[in-house]
């Protein structure tokens, strides 16, 4: 509280005047409306038209109406909220007034709290104070309730019509039937009639060390001397924030990055500090049965598995690290088959149980991915698109508790890529709302010019056939998988060549509901089964008293088809509701340009 404030309050005694507090609200709502709308006459004509009127400046306390009057306009919010006003009555004629505030100019984004003191005077009610103060990352949004929307909690259950959710410091205190969720008197209420609030997605397979274009994987498509991949990647360390815009943008409330270079093991503090960032959690540089070569001068995402030592060594590594998991790269070719690795995987099974980290394998193969549940893998990121499973890899995946996570579109972007290429042309895009950042449509539209000679047309063809194989073969999988109860997730490996972050979550639950989920099948997967996968399904990933409000806005039925998640109307991450026309703008919008 101001000086000047704190000495109003303490100059007299308490009014009880309900007629001031009356007097004052009008004209603080005159006031914020006035923001809202833009009206400059409006807002100038709230404040004492004198040298006394006092307000806080870049510079400190700022005295006088004329440099309000003068600044007035320049600047108004691209977004502006003002929720949680109260009022008291400090003596007769005085008022002392608060309201919690988040503002956007641009990608700028503030919230905190707001002061307003408020004079009876000749010329009638006046603001003769106005402060504003940013509030600490960690300070929850004012309650809200979200009021008359059909309500699918993520547990798999019947949708509730008519329903309430309250939402305080941050968290779900209630979602269900309006008879069963009283609505606080302090919070603000968003009327949702004829729409539908769901659990935020959950994306459990990205990879934040790669770009969603061939800058980032020049394994795939050798780019590097038009985009340096050291630059490539020291990009993505230093930006991360583009993919989280992209993210929330498409829904995304949490993700798992689930292999990288070692600085994706930090980025949950970024995220942390961010109100427009999902939750992220990482595993960090992968146990690769092949010595993959796409690492850096100094540093490995990639660290090779061979032996009980190496298996060894690597978890304790990640371990100290601050891993969330161990992941395993089980790569299979002919001068590595299945039997060579196994050992090794089961070394590292064994000590990643041994440091308390779960154990996650990407295995495309049946028989990997039995070695995998043997070594005790709790998720498996790519379903098997091989060969049919069957009952012994059922009974090995309920026997290990694990998770199965299809990722059944990656492979298409490769050969789409490859086509954008030899073609000369931008690939299309999936982007329904406009979530991409700047930086990624860029390198999108360099497809035009890349080398197309640096694409192999036997290793071109090969990925077709590939990706038609594990169409196939990979959906029915998926089916037999799920109808014998073993818990799915949704992921989609986003940062491969033409698997964007964010935007590639709607192909990928379209095509879980056309390998035979049903819609509510795919929904428990993209939220629940995401959050169960990260081993964070305490936290959020169903809509229940306790968790964090993390949800979606959509105006069509998600329980009639999976396409309509690209219905979204508004995003809720930790309390604070946001427009997708907000979030489009925001992770659309160009770079800051940097300073000389």
């Amino acid at each position: 509280m101001t000086t000047i404030a704190l000495a109003l309050l303490l100059a007299a005694p308490p009014s009880t005047s309900a007629a001031d507090v009356a007097a004052a609200r009008a004209l603080f709502q005159k006031n914020l409306d006035a923001i809202a709308r833009r009206d400059k006459d409006a807002y100038l004509s709230c404040y004492v038209s004198a040298g006394t009127l006092a307000r806080t400046g870049f510079d400190g306390p700022e005295l006088g109406y004329e440099p309000l009057a003068r600044s007035a306009g320049s600047m108004w919010p691209d977004t502006f909220e003002a929720r949680d006003l109260r009022l008291v009555p400090v003596r007769p004629g005085v008022v002392y007034g608060t309201y919690r505030y988040r503002v956007r100019y641009g990608a700028d984004e503030h919230a905190g709290l707001s002061e307003r003191v408020f004079l009876e005077s000749a010329a009638g009610w006046r603001i003769a104070v106005s402060t504003a103060f940013d509030a600490p990352a960690e300070v929850a949004p004012a309650a809200h309730a979200l009021v008359g929307a059909t309500l699918v909690d993520g547990r798999g259950g019947p949708p509730v019509a008519d329903a309430v959710v309250v939402v305080k410091e941050g968290k779900i205190d209630c979602a269900g039937p309006r008879a069963a969720c009283a609505v606080p008197e302090e919070a603000t209420v968003t009327d949702l009639r004829g729409q539908w609030i769901t659990p935020g997605l959950v994306d459990a397979h990205v990879h934040f060390s790669q770009t969603g274009w061939a800058d980032g994987r020049p394994d795939a498509l050798d780019v590097r001397a038009a985009f340096p991949y050291e630059k490539t990647l020291a990009d993505l360390e230093a930006h991360p924030e583009r993919f989280f815009r992209s993210q929330l943008c498409s829904g995304v409330t949490a993700v798992f990055d689930v292999g990288g270079y070692a600085w994706t093991t930090r980025l949950w503090r970024r995220a942390q500090d961010d109100p427009r960032a999902p939750h992220v959690a990482a595993a960090g540089p992968l146990l690769s049965t092949l010595d993959h070569w796409l690492n850096l001068p100094a540093e490995r995402q990639f660290m090779l598995l061979s032996d009980e030592k190496s298996a060894h060594d690597g978890v304790q590594y990640l371990s100290a690290l601050g891993s969330r998991a161990v992941k395993v790269w089980y790569i299979v070719r002919p001068e590595l088959p299945v039997e060579k690795s196994a050992p090794a995987v089961m070394a590292a099974g064994e000590e990643a149980r041994k440091a308390g980290l779960p154990l996650i394998v990407h295995a495309t193969g049946l028989a990997e991915a039995k070695v995998a549940l043997r070594a005790g893998a709790r998720l498996l990121v790519h379903g098997v698109s091989d060969l049919p499973v069957d009952d012994e890899f059922i009974d090995l995946a309920r026997k290990a508790g694990a998770i199965y996570c299809p990722t059944l579109t990656v492979v298409a972007g490769y050969v789409r890529l490859a086509d954008a290429v030899t073609a000369r042309k931008a690939p299309d895009v999936d982007d329904p709302h406009g979530c991409l950042d700047a930086a990624t449509r860029a390198r999108l539209a360099a497809t035009a010019t890349a080398d197309a000679s640096k694409v192999d047309p036997a290793r071109a063809e090969a990925r077709r056939q590939r990706a038609e194989t594990g169409d196939r073969v990979g959906r029915a999988n998926l089916k037999k998988v799920i109808d014998a109860g073993i818990p799915v997730a949704m992921g989609t490996d986003a940062g491969n060549p033409l698997t964007l972050h964010g935007v590639s979550v709607y192909a990928e639950m379209e095509a879980m509901q056309a390998s035979g989920l049903t819609p509510m099948q795919v929904l428990v997967a993209s939220t629940a089964g995401g959050a169960q996968a990260m081993g964070m399904e305490k936290d959020f990933g169903t809509l229940e008293k306790g968790k964090a409000a993390d949800l979606l806005v959509l105006s069509a039925d998600p329980t009639q088809d999976a396409k309509n998640f690209r219905h979204l109307a508004w995003v809720m991450r930790g309390g604070a509701l946001r427009s997708i026309e907000e979030l489009a703008a925001v992770a659309s919008a160009p770079p800051p340009k940097a300073k000389e």
